[in-house]
């Protein structure tokens, strides 16, 4: 990251923030819906992969195009390794590319940098990765959009495409994180990414399927995995495709995963203190669906839960300053805004249109001061008793903190592990009590 794109904010300390009360704190232990882990994950891949039409027709010596994705999804080197031993097996030739969109700053070589820090690399897996910006058009929707399509796996003899499905970050629908978009926009790289993100909600419910489709009738795409994870982000559920059945197996699968998606179980939260957001845990920096801020123009936030205020007091390493989705909170401070690489997050947010994400909100001095800032304007009049939580992220919710009065509404969805904590600070106001 280059400091000549991150800001330098001066030092603001609000005086209702030196003083303002905060409430104590249980570390608190969440039940999240459960579905046991697949045991055996090389032998249920090598299963699947048996049965493809396409894989097995191959000639020896052809080429595979294997996909990665920039997001950090547990099983996914164990699956993408066997999958590259399987295909070495056959004769074939594995490569690997990256499906990211405009992800790693839009160059090659920042995705190839994403895939190495994620644990795909040719020492890893066992194959080249082949990483390019290139796309080829293969067609034209039914509304005129080009459909671009890598052109290092345009011109392999195959494509595998490996992604997890789950709940995308913007709002409901039949299609949303999976195989599908792996190939509209992981595989249409950045101008793919760009045509479907600006055209808003349209884009991601009715373009986005429809160039998938347009790009499996008219490439070399054999085979699909798709890969649900358990609220311990274990693989739970891994199922193959054919390409003619990407979409029913996307919408199945994504059913099973709204099922089993953690949350917190909360219909209402004064103060939401968030310690890390990152591209790595989230597309938009922050799950919605736990954070309640979709922000996304002329649709609705989730109803659940309803966040007064919500404080961001990290951005990961693996995001390497794109902090997207900062612009959802209420409070962040100077040492995190400092940090940003703003290139990258308004290449992002513009790529994404979700410039509203990229917004910097309110910019305190240290912890204390957005904390306590956030408490103060969190509709309270007795910040001690503030309905206060601390996650460490959207995506790590297996152990929380709350305050009392949170916990007294948790009932059978968590048990309290620890005595009750002050809020604490270091000397330069850095939060000390935290996951």
């Amino acid at each position: 990251m280059s400091k000549q794109n991150s800001p330098n904010f001066p030092i603001i300390r609000l005086p209702v923030a030196e003083t303002e009360p905060l409430p104590f704190v249980y570390r608190v232990k969440l039940n999240h819906p459960y579905s046991a882990p697949i045991n055996d994950i090389p032998g249920h891949i090598i299963g699947l992969l048996e049965k493809s039409k396409r894989l097995n027709t191959l000639p020896e010596g052809g080429s595979v195009a294997v996909t990665c994705g920039s997001r950090g999804i547990k099983s996914k080197p164990e699956i993408v390794r066997t999958a590259i031993n399987w295909l070495k097996g056959r004769g074939l030739k594995p490569f690997i590319v990256p499906g990211m969109g405009s992800h790693g700053g839009s160059t090659a070589d920042g995705q190839m940098q994403l895939l190495k820090e994620l644990g795909f690399s040719e020492d890893t897996m066992g194959c080249p990765v082949k990483a390019t910006m290139d796309v080829v058009e293969l067609g034209k929707t039914s509304h005129n959009i080009p459909v671009y399509f890598d052109q290092n796996a345009s011109e392999a003899d195959g494509v595998l495409v490996i992604n997890r499905v789950k709940q995308h970050t913007s709002f409901p629908r039949e299609i949303e994180s999976g195989i599908v978009k792996m190939i509209a926009i992981g595989l249409g790289k950045a101008k793919g990414a760009r045509l479907i993100h600006r055209l808003g909600p349209k884009g991601y419910s009715d373009v986005l399927p429809e160039c998938a489709r347009v790009a499996i009738d008219n490439s070399n795409i054999a085979y699909g995995i798709g890969i649900v994870e358990n609220s311990h982000h274990e693989a739970t559920f891994i199922e193959g495709a054919e390409p003619e059945d990407f979409h029913s197996v996307d919408s199945q699968l994504l059913i099973k995963a709204k099922e089993l998606l953690p949350k917190l179980p909360f219909g209402q939260i004064d103060v939401l203190i968030v310690q890390e957001l990152g591209k790595n845990i989230s597309g938009s920096g922050m799950d919605p669906a736990i954070s309640g801020r979709a922000e996304i123009r002329g649709k609705p936030n989730p109803d659940r839960p309803f966040v007064n205020k919500l404080v961001v007091l990290g951005v990961t390493p693996e995001s390497h300053g794109n902090g997207l989705g900062i612009g959802a909170a209420d409070f962040t401070t100077k040492r995190v805004v400092d940090g940003l690489d703003l290139y990258a997050m308004y290449l992002n947010g513009t790529t994404a249109t979700s410039v509203e994400k990229v917004g910097i909100p309110p910019v305190l001095a240290d912890d204390s001061q957005a904390i306590r800032a956030a408490v103060a304007s969190s509709w309270r009049l007795d910040g001690e008793n503030a309905r206060l939580c601390i996650i460490k992220s959207t995506l790590h919710l297996d152990e929380i903190l709350l305050s009392p009065s949170l916990v007294d509404d948790l009932g059978d969805y968590g048990s309290v592990i620890s005595e009750k904590m002050n809020i604490e600070f270091d000397d330069l106001g850095n939060l000390v009590t935290k996951l």
